[in-house]
């Protein structure tokens, strides 16, 4: 497993994460078989939260004992101090720890977003209170926004941002580069998502049918996951979370373990074939 620096402490996070959407949803036997997968391969980056049905309570059960070497994310919709407060206690009693390495605002992406969360009694209260009182030891946030998310990094010390970083969005619409740029110059660590992204779903039905817990098409050739995740790691990311599916979890650990920095030829691959009509955001924002 490739492992990559996260933070300013020395903490080195494994190139992919495990994502509690991918284990939603699959009872407590088939979800304990994806964390000892992913731990028997040195995955240590796992990532929860309470709008992922199920995960709390699956990833809490599958991680009894093996806590210690974990770095755990969990995440809060909620955008008032009360609110958030509330679900962050009540996903540390879900997934049975005393504290989360990482906690994050869930899915910023609109001004009135970053309005509720500053404000007084806004949700930023909750993260900067839990982690002066222990309960968390990093802050970020979730984006699909570039716009919300520099408001953010300009005005907040956050230890990192979870954003898209999507070969079609980048190579059609020049999504986030910027901003991978400016966390780079910044310490701020970019984890990413949506790296194994195909397109938006045609339709509910299309989606039901393939993964219902995607909230995308994904890539589905393993030639084409190896060239998107290559692509992503080559930019200068800590960790990626594959889409909410076990097959597509394991395919983004066997794509990690093959990575070797991507060259001219396979971007041009990438190029081809991805759409600028196709993609699941512009240059500003995500539409999912």
């Amino acid at each position: 497993m490739i492992y990559r620096n996260y933070g300013t402490r020395g903490i080195n996070l494994s190139a992919v994460g495990l994502g509690g959407i991918s284990i939603k949803g699959l009872g407590l036997k088939e979800s304990s078989k994806i964390i000892s997968f992913a731990i028997d391969n040195g995955v240590n980056y796992f990532d929860v939260a309470p709008g992922y049905g199920d995960a709390q309570e699956l990833m809490g059960k599958g991680l009894r004992g093996r806590r210690e070497n974990i770095f755990l994310a969990c995440k809060t919709k909620y955008r008032n101090s009360k609110d958030s407060m509330n679900d962050l206690e009540n996903s540390l009693r879900i997934l049975k720890t005393e504290n989360f390495d990482l906690y994050q605002l869930h899915g910023m992406k609109t001004k009135k977003d970053y309005d509720e969360v500053t404000s007084n009694n806004g949700a930023l209260e909750t993260l900067f209170k839990a982690k002066k009182d222990g309960k968390i030891n990093h802050l970020g946030f979730s984006c699909h926004s570039t716009e919300v998310a520099k408001l953010l990094l300009s005005n907040y010390n956050f230890d990192s941002i979870l954003i898209p970083v999507n070969w079609n969005l980048i190579l059609n619409h020049n999504f986030a580069k910027d901003l991978i740029t400016y966390c780079n110059k910044n310490s701020v660590s970019v984890l990413a998502l949506k790296v194994m992204a195909d397109r938006l779903w045609k339709n509910q039905n299309e989606r039901d049918k393939k993964f219902k817990n995607c909230w995308y098409k994904p890539l589905s050739k393993t030639k084409d996951i190896n060239l998107a995740v290559k692509f992503a790691l080559s930019l200068n990311i800590t960790s990626f979370l594959p889409p909410g599916d076990p097959n597509l979890f394991i395919k983004g650990v066997n794509a990690t373990n093959a990575f070797s920095e991507i060259n001219k030829e396979e971007i041009e691959i990438l190029r081809n074939l991805g759409d600028s009509k196709t993609s699941i955001g512009s240059k500003e924002e995500i539409f999912i």
